[in-house]
Formats: C-alpha cells, sequence, structure tokens
C-alpha cells in the first residue's frame, strides 16, 4: 500500500525557516515569567529571570500576513545582563521600534506626541500589539538555525504603510489616533509564571 499516509518523503517539511530579511507585519505576544522588580519598573509579572540572573521578555510572534501566515517566531527581549549593559540596550532599542511600528511614529519624529507614544505604563502595554518586523535567522544551542525578531520596521520605511495597511505619517506630524491600539495597564495582567522559558532561544550573553 503506498499513498500519502503511508509515505511521508513528499510532505512538507516543518525545518525550514522564514529567510533572513523578510518584513512581515506580526502579533506581539508576551509569556509571562512571574518575577518583578518594581525599582526597574518591571511589575506585573511578565518578565522572566534565568538561572544566570539575565532578565528578559519572553516573546512570541506570530505573522499575521503573507506566505508565512499563521507561522509562529520565538525570541527574547533583553532586560538585563550580569555581562553588561548591551543586551539591555538591544531590547530597549526593539521595543522602541516596536512602538514605532505598531503606533505610527517615524523614528525622526521627536514632537511631544510622538515622544508620548514611546512610553508604556508596564511590559502589559506590549501584549498584542501588532507591527511590521524584520525577520532575521540565528542559531539555537544545537546549532540549527531559528528565526528570531531583533528590529521593527517604522513608518520611515516605503514598505511600511502597505505592510500595515496604513497611510505613514510624516516626520514631525502627530501620528492619527487610529493607529494607537488599546492599551491595558499592567495590574490587569496576569502575574503567574508561564512554563519554563525556552533556553535554546537564550543569546549566547545570557547563559
Amino acid at each position: 500500500m503506498s499513498g500519502p499516509w503511508n509515505d511521508f518523503n513528499s510532505a512538507q517539511s516543518n525545518t525550514t525557516v522564514i529567510p533572513k530579511g523578510t518584513l512581515a507585519k506580526v502579533r506581539l505576544t508576551l509569556r509571562p515569567g512571574g518575577f518583578d522588580d518594581p525599582s526597574q519598573g518591571w511589575t506585573g509579572g511578565w518578565a522572566r529571570c534565568a538561572a544566570t540572573g539575565a532578565v528578559y521578555l519572553d516573546a512570541e510572534y506570530t505573522v499575521l500576513e503573507g506566505p508565512y501566515a499563521r507561522r509562529k517566531i520565538w525570541s527574547l527581549i533583553g532586560l538585563y545582563s550580569p555581562k553588561g549593559p548591551d543586551w539591555a540596550n538591544m531590547g530597549r532599542g526593539l521595543i522602541r521600534g516596536i512602538l514605532n511600528s505598531a503606533r505610527g511614529v517615524s523614528d525622526k519624529d521627536t514632537s511631544p506626541e510622538a515622544q508620548a507614544r514611546r512610553r508604556i505604563a508596564g511590559f502589559g502595554d506590549l501584549d498584542g500589539l501588532e507591527f511590521v518586523a524584520r525577520i532575521d535567522i540565528g542559531q539555537d544551542t544545537n546549532g540549527e538555525d531559528k528565526n528570531e525578531i531583533r528590529a521593527a520596521v517604522t513608518p520611515d520605511h516605503r514598505d511600511y504603510a502597505a505592510l500595515m495597511g496604513t497611510v505613514a505619517p510624516q516626520v514631525g506630524a502627530a501620528p492619527a489616533q487610529s493607529h494607537v491600539p488599546p492599551q491595558t495597564t499592567a495590574a490587569a495582567q496576569p502575574s503567574q509564571p508561564a512554563a519554563a522559558p525556552r533556553v535554546a532561544g537564550r543569546p549566547s550573553w545570557a547563559q
């Protein structure tokens, strides 16, 4: 007997990664880690602390449209590393880009309105944001390729409006209110930790 449910040589491989540099609209979902440090502004149980002392947000990105729709990418957003400030600086830069992209703010816009849109009440405000991501490729602890998200595409990019389905604002102009997603406060979010963190996605300086 031979058929698609007997011979799987022609089945689609699940090990392929999305090509490096692909732009896609994604939805960010944070997996609560149960770690808080109010002195740092880390409240609501969103942060996760590794055994090494590294602190991060456990992020899941779902591709919403295009040929890779419904694909998921798991990546970490660094908050602190005992090895130095680089990981935290990268994490803050990524969050700035996500806010710019999700809220339709030019990265060059320094108006009071733009600055207000780059502020959050807590990490819970990031959960559920939709933005345009630039998909990258990294490696897991076994040396296998895996997709990561290290940068967001802002309205300054020529393809942003088409991917987001919006009109990009001009530099210095206040973004339209319609681009601001509903915000929630960290207090309204779950504070219990989720499953154990994925070690495979941890950057080398967070080991």
